[in-house]
């Protein structure tokens, strides 16, 4: 008589399985998990852009609308597998990966309550999709740490931006206004100028006419030179800091 003994697994082991699944890269299954989850969030970023196609043929529609639905649905088992093998579920759920997987998601399902295609910020909400993605890429992984480790930089970096940003606007306002009122007819106004110009992109829209202005401008325009030059250098040393330190340089 042959006796069968039936393999029984633990809860314990189930779910330290599935959480070396989905958040272990070390593994075949977590390799091809991180890749098929890849796979679907480009597919799914794709399929945004081509149903933004005029005249898209009612079959090319009814597919998009049945992948969208497969891919919201891996995504929500995902998300839902995620919190459920997290060792802290509550700063899982508000940390910025936990955040990008809801808001990935969620506006699907505010379609199945209210008619959301005029509330087009709710459909750009999918765009965060892309996103996820930063989870599986070691290199945004490694930028992340640069971030980080440069984050109180930055944060001069960027207050010192928008106080240049407001200068300009006030200076090109008091140089422009008399000869441009229309263009220039408020500091607030002035903003607009104040970004295109300090950022060098030049759009050419609002320009100034005076002698004053045009010097004014100039000196932003060699203003905006430098700065953006500041983070460059910031974020090369930081990166090249933390490849040291992951390779243990």
């Amino acid at each position: 008589m042959i006796r069968t003994e039936s393999v029984s697994v633990s809860p314990e082991t189930l779910k330290e399985k599935i959480k070396e699944l989905v958040e272990s890269e070390k593994t075949k299954q977590g390799k091809f998990f991180n890749l098929f989850i890849n796979a679907l969030i480009f597919l799914s970023i794709i399929s945004i852009s081509i149903e933004t196609l005029p005249n898209l043929n009612a079959g090319y529609k009814s597919a998009l609308n049945l992948f969208e639905i497969f891919s919201v649905i891996i995504f929500s088992i995902e998300y839902i597998t995620r919190i459920s093998v997290a060792d802290n579920k509550k700063q899982y759920i508000f940390s910025f990966y936990g955040m990008i997987d809801l808001i990935a998601i969620i506006p699907f399902y505010l379609s199945l309550g209210i008619d959301i295609r005029s509330l087009r910020i709710f459909r750009l909400l999918r765009l965060a999709r892309i996103l996820k993605a930063t989870r599986y890429w070691k290199a945004i992984r490694r930028l992340k740490y640069a971030f980080i480790s440069i984050k109180a930089e930055l944060v001069i970096f960027i207050a010192i931006t928008f106080g240049v940003l407001y200068i300009a606007a006030i200076g090109i306002y008091y140089f422009e206004n008399p000869s441009q009122p229309e263009e220039f007819k408020s500091v607030f106004h002035s903003l607009w100028w104040a970004i295109a110009t300090l950022t060098t992109v030049g759009y050419g829209d609002v320009y100034p006419i005076t002698m004053g202005g045009r010097l004014f401008t100039f000196i932003i325009l060699m203003i905006g030179i430098g700065l953006i030059s500041v983070p460059t250098g910031l974020i090369s040393s930081a990166l090249t800091k933390s490849l040291k330190k992951e390779n243990n340089i």
